[in-house]
């Protein structure tokens, strides 16, 4: 019974708001003692920031430690994901920082603390999901974007080698000037160069920012918004939150009173049967 105040106590801790909100305040505020690191201080100050670090490391592993602790069994924690990403990103910044072989790779796992707003702050969590089962569908997009690049790449070369070898001189320099012209990073001199010899050549140019800066971008924002509008209608029918929480709510009361009046129904209808059948 202990154990299970122990846990409980330690879940409401876990849940309580002021607890979250410390932890993300801990969160950026150990960005900004990784970001002190890098400028020139004295050692002095080098030593508060190194003190500052320690304790940061001390509070997220008193803090996960807290969320093992409170889980109904060990193994629970590490079931989500997010879990398993916080507890990677802890251990990994117990590694000394003094050591000459190890100490690159624990600043570098120290500046990986800040992605751990990430697993606490749930907006941030549903924008990343949406993100990840995004990448699927814009793989595709990216495909179809790849073959239109080849195509124009190899008709820039073809026309406009002989204009700007250093430009168009093959197939993968012209698809590298291909998106330079696709960001808009000046590409009205590259279509002026080349409408010096070949005025229409213009054609080539919107006709291939008009698919690729338009058409193939509108799409990949239309995945990525569709996928997020399923992940926040899912994240609030687990939260009960939302109106997709109250259309689930209503959706599954509605198929319970439907198995309820099949059941009566069924049974109206043997009673029937009963009643007429010949004695």
């Amino acid at each position: 019974m202990a154990v299970e105040q122990l846990k409980l106590q330690l879940l409401k801790i876990h849940q309580n708001k002021i607890f979250e909100f410390i932890v993300i305040s801990i969160i950026i505020f150990s960005a900004l003692v990784t970001g002190a690191k890098t400028y020139d201080i004295g050692s002095t100050m080098a030593n508060v920031v190194a003190w500052l670090d320690m304790l940061i490391t001390v509070f997220f592993l008193i803090e996960i430690l807290i969320r093992l602790s409170s889980e109904p069994r060990f193994f629970d924690f590490f079931k989500k994901g997010w879990n398993i990403f916080d507890f990677i990103i802890v251990t990994a910044s117990l590694l000394p920082v003094d050591g000459n072989d190890t100490v690159l790779l624990a600043r570098l796992l120290r500046i990986f603390r800040v992605l751990r707003l990430v697993s606490v702050i749930p907006e941030l969590r549903i924008l990343i999901g949406a993100l990840i089962k995004a990448m699927p569908r814009m793989g595709y997009i990216v495909l179809l974007m790849f073959i239109i690049f080849y195509i124009y790449a190899a008709i820039g070369s073809f026309m406009f080698e002989n204009i700007n070898p250093v430009l168009w001189g093959n197939i993968s320099i012209s698809m590298l000037t291909l998106f330079r012209v696709a960001t808009f990073e000046d590409w009205t001199d590259v279509m002026y160069e080349t409408m010096a010899e070949y005025p229409l050549s213009w054609i080539f140019y919107l006709s291939f920012i008009f698919l690729t800066a338009f058409v193939f971008l509108n799409m990949m924002i239309g995945v990525i918004l569709d996928v997020m509008q399923r992940e926040h209608e899912e994240y609030y029918r687990e939260s009960g939150e939302g109106e997709s929480a109250e259309v689930h709510w209503i959706k599954e009361h509605t198929e319970q009173m439907e198995q309820r009046l099949d059941r009566i129904e069924s049974l109206l209808l043997e009673n029937v049967k009963q009643n007429v059948a010949p004695k």
